[in-house]
């Protein structure tokens, strides 16, 4: 595990728990606003995953939307709103990985840290 030093340079766990906010804080500005319907939903959920995944550190993704909370406009249409996400994700630097969620919590769509931990390295034979 690296350690932080005069260089600014973080460890291994730190990093993944960066990237974990940051990839969930991109999520959430970018699909925010989105066109959705109660139809549409299962492929936006998948759309959002195959373009998370493909971002470095990231080593799994679900992202489940709250399909009670979409209400028609009179197009017949939802938007996409932050209270509709159940995200986790799992991401990985080095031998460091973090799972986080952005989830609804008293009426916001809230970012945590679920869990942070290390493997040990495989010794050399």
């Amino acid at each position: 595990m690296k350690t932080v030093n005069r260089s600014g340079e973080h460890s291994d766990r730190e990093r993944a728990i960066f990237e974990a906010g940051i990839k969930l804080g991109a999520l959430y500005h970018q699909w925010v606003g989105t066109p959705i319907s109660q139809e549409s939903a299962p492929s936006v959920e998948a759309a959002i995953e195959k373009a998370v995944i493909l971002q470095p550190f990231v080593e799994e993704i679900t992202v489940r939307l709250d399909r009670s909370a979409m209400k028609k406009n009179v197009f017949g249409y939802s938007e996409l709103s932050g209270l509709m996400f159940d995200v986790e994700i799992v991401t990985r630097v080095g031998f460091s990985y973090c799972r986080a969620a952005l989830e609804p919590e008293n009426g916001y769509p809230l970012m945590k840290l679920l869990e942070c931990h290390e493997i040990a390295p495989l010794p050399d034979h």
